[in-house]
């Protein structure tokens, strides 16, 4: 009889325990996102792609998740979807309680504005991945004159790291011109002089010396003393008036 009694009692527990799933998974299958909130990682740095830009993606494409059953919604497919923007380093989708649909933005920050004599137009990231403007705007140094692709990933992708680190650069420094024979000249924000780096190497020594030449001497006689300043040799500074 006890064992009669526990057996019935196990099979309630189990009957109940595949109740309660089943009618979870239903209630789960008619469950509809009731919002989608979209993060955009270091907006700060860059406001290359907006929290509106990811909702009017998803909605021009069909794959807006607002309104739809969860079940049926493949956030992988949208996280790939939004990987194949050239600006988005990183997607990431998932479901938080309420049945909010979290979107996650990780923005490809561009480390260079590229008009080259060429006719290319294009930003480039710090790891070389190269990103069309299409319509956006950054305020970035821009590379000018014999600057093809393979040049500036080699070269100038170092410089421009320079510069995103490096306060005092990143806003003197408003234009880098290569030319024909691929040696660097800057144009400066203030004073107007064109800085000759020489060969596109051993940037941190010359701005270095640059900014040494910057602190000592220019103060003493004046920003716009000099049309021309090199450093494109080593313990040397030579400025022309």
């Amino acid at each position: 009889m006890r064992l009669f009694i526990k057996l019935f009692i196990l099979l309630l527990a189990l009957g109940y325990m595949i109740f309660v799933i089943v009618k979870f998974s239903l209630h789960e299958d008619m469950d509809q996102c009731q919002s989608v909130n979209v993060v955009i990682a270091d907006s700060a740095q860059a406001t290359l792609i907006t929290e509106v830009d990811i909702h009017k993606m998803l909605r021009q494409n069909s794959m807006h998740p607002l309104g739809r059953t969860l079940k049926n919604e493949d956030l992988l497919k949208i996280e790939k979807f939004l990987m194949k923007e050239p600006f988005i380093r990183q997607a990431r989708a998932f479901i938080n309680p309420g049945n909010e649909v979290r979107i996650h933005i990780s923005q490809r920050l561009p480390l260079l504005r590229i008009m080259s004599d060429n006719g290319e137009d294009y930003y480039i990231d710090e790891k070389g991945y190269r990103m069309a403007p299409r319509g956006y705007e950054a305020d970035l140094a821009i590379v000018t004159g014999a600057a093809n692709e393979a040049f500036v990933k080699k070269n100038l992708v170092a410089l421009g790291t320079i510069l995103r680190n490096d306060e005092f650069w990143n806003s003197q420094i408003q234009q880098i011109h290569v030319q024909p024979n691929h040696e660097v000249d800057l144009v400066m924000r203030v004073g107007e002089q064109i800085v000759h780096l020489g060969r596109a190497e051993e940037y941190q020594r010359k701005l270095r010396n640059l900014r040494a030449f910057y602190d000592q001497v220019l103060p003493q006689v004046g920003w716009y003393r000099y049309k021309e300043i090199s450093v494109a040799f080593e313990n040397q500074v030579i400025g022309t008036k």
